[in-house]
C-alpha cells in the first residue's frame, strides 16, 4: 500500500468531509484532500480526520484540482490514487474492490460504476449521465456505463502524461477519451451510491454551464483542436 494513495477534491464539504475520510483511511492510510478555495472549515475537518491537506488559494474547479493532487502525490512516490468526490456519494467500502481490479492490470485506469436504484436520480441528472456517455463513445468508440464517476483509480504517471487540460468538470469526461485514444485500458466495477435527499444533497455541478463545458470539450477533441 506504500505507492498508493487516496485524492479527495473538496469544495465546501465541512459537513460531509471527515465521514469521507475516516471511511477512505480504513482501506487506505494515505489521503490528501485538496481543498478547491473553500470559504468553510473543509481543511480543518479534513486535517481532523487525518487527512494530509493541500489548499488551493481560489477555486479552479475539480478538475484543476485533480491535477494538482496527482501531481503532489507523485512528487512523493506515489504511483497510483483513487479518487473520491468529498460529499459522501461513494462508499469507502467498495475502495478494495476498485483496488484489487487496479492491482490485477496497474496500467488501466478503473472506473467505479455507480449503481442508482431505479428512481433515485432527478430525470435532469439521469439524462445528463446518459448524455455524456454517449458523447464520450462517439468521440472514441468506447462505450462505458458511468462516464460521470468520480469514484475512480489512475495510474498516476500515465494519466498525467495525456496532457488533460480542462479544469472543471470536463476533466473525468477528458481523461477517459484521452486514455483510449492513447491505448490505456479503461476497466469498470460497479460500486454502489449514496444519494442523499435532495436538500441535503451538495453538488457543485452547474447544470447548463457544466454541461456546455462538457460539450465542447468533447467536441474539441472530436476534431482535434483540444
Amino acid at each position: 500500500m506504500a505507492d498508493i494513495a487516496a485524492l479527495i477534491p473538496a469544495l465546501e464539504c465541512e459537513a460531509t468531509i471527515q465521514a469521507v475520510v475516516a471511511a477512505t483511511r480504513r482501506h487506505v492510510p494515505r489521503v490528501l484532500v485538496v481543498d478547491d478555495g473553500s470559504s468553510d472549515r473543509t481543511a480543518d475537518a479534513a486535517k481532523a480526520a487525518g487527512a494530509d491537506v493541500l489548499r488551493l488559494p481560489a477555486n479552479r474547479g475539480k478538475g484543476a484540482a485533480l491535477r494538482a493532487g496527482l501531481r503532489a502525490l507523485r512528487e512523493h512516490g506515489v504511483t497510483h490514487v483513487v479518487t473520491l468526490d468529498g460529499d459522501g456519494q461513494h462508499l469507502g467500502d467498495d475502495i478494495p474492490a476498485l483496488l484489487r481490479a487496479s492491482a490485477a492490470e496497474p496500467g488501466a485506469i478503473v472506473l467505479g460504476a455507480r449503481q442508482h436504484p431505479p428512481g433515485s436520480l432527478a430525470p435532469i441528472r439521469e439524462f445528463g449521465n446518459r448524455f455524456a456517455n454517449r458523447w464520450v463513445e462517439i468521440a472514441c468508440g468506447a462505450v462505458f456505463e458511468d462516464t460521470q464517476s468520480g469514484f475512480r483509480v489512475y495510474p498516476i504517471a500515465a494519466t498525467l502524461a495525456l496532457g488533460c487540460r480542462a479544469d472543471r468538470f470536463a476533466f473525468e469526461t477528458e481523461v477517459l477519451i484521452r486514455a483510449v485514444r492513447a491505448g490505456l485500458a479503461i476497466r469498470s466495477v460497479p460500486v454502489r451510491v449514496y444519494n442523499p435527499p435532495s436538500d441535503e444533497r451538495i453538488s457543485h455541478f452547474r447544470g447548463v454551464a457544466d454541461t456546455t463545458r462538457i460539450v465542447f470539450t468533447v467536441v474539441g477533441l472530436i476534431l482535434r483542436i483540444w
